[in-house]
């Protein structure tokens, strides 16, 4: 495991017990994510023995998504921390996550956007809070879905509900998320770390194996084609990330006016 300070980047490690509960930090940024953030985040999971891993967000977001200011680690940078871009960063993540032996739990606190969204439903037990909303808002700025959503998103809650979600860019309430099978559960936020860690204590009491075998399978049998689409992602978005429209999607966003795409 890396020795860097996990502070520094925007990333809490708390282990009580079994549990591993890692919370991205960076609340006034509504928890967006660079590149070393993430892999800060794989690290903790490919090294830790816990039986449950939790995964969620300080103050009102999950994470908006990656971070898009220059200078901040982000896709607008191409490379960040130990010189690899997000998206490729975040596919080690998106690997690990389903492939471990620990239970992973996505407390979604709050907005879960973009590459926040995708390890989100990335994890075993997506749990939502009521006031909450996942998003796919790649197209808004000239790219694509990624960090395995193409494929994570249409196996839980069908092909045409990830069409929507990917091409309209819509936000989806939580109410909607439970309704399509998206996520495990909902609660009211004042009420969403009670049930995560009733059910994080719950799994943590039994037995290993057999849970990581369960998980595993289920896995196999519903994401055998994650390999495939992170590849076709990455790939795809790679070009993207080179495009005008990106380019202009990203300005767009931070001048706060509509983008006017050309391709």
């Amino acid at each position: 495991m890396s020795t860097r300070d996990l502070s520094t980047v925007g990333l809490r490690a708390d282990r009580q017990a079994a549990v591993l509960r890692l919370t991205i930090t960076r609340p006034e940024k509504l928890n967006a994510v660079t590149a070393e953030l993430i892999q800060c985040l794989y690290e903790q999971i490919a090294a830790t023995d816990a039986r449950v891993v939790v995964i969620t967000g300080e103050g009102r977001a999950f994470s908006s998504g990656a971070d898009l200011e220059p200078g901040a680690g982000g896709p607008t940078d191409g490379t960040s921390g130990g010189g690899e871009n997000t998206l490729t960063a975040a596919n080690r993540l998106l690997r690990e996550i389903t492939g471990c032996d620990a239970v992973v739990i996505a407390a979604i606190n709050g907005p879960a956007a973009g590459i926040g969204c995708s390890i989100a439903l990335a994890a075993d037990l997506p749990v939502m809070a009521e006031e909450a909303y996942l998003l796919l808002p790649f197209t808004n700025i000239g790219l694509m879905p990624d960090g395995g959503v193409t494929a994570t998103w249409a196996a839980a809650a069908g092909r045409v509900h990830a069409m929507r979600a990917a091409l309209f860019g819509e936000r989806i309430p939580a109410a909607e998320a439970l309704q399509t099978g998206l996520v495990a559960a909902t609660a009211p936020a004042a009420e969403l770390g009670e049930l995560v860690d009733r059910w994080a204590q719950t799994l943590a009491d039994r037995p290993r194996v057999a849970l990581a075998r369960t998980k595993q399978a289920i896995n196999a049998s519903t994401l055998g084609h994650l390999p495939q689409a992170l590849s076709r992602e990455e790939t795809e978005q790679e070009a993207l990330l080179a495009g005008a429209d990106f380019t202009e999607g990203v300005q767009a966003f931070l001048e706060r006016r509509q983008a006017h795409f050309t391709d």
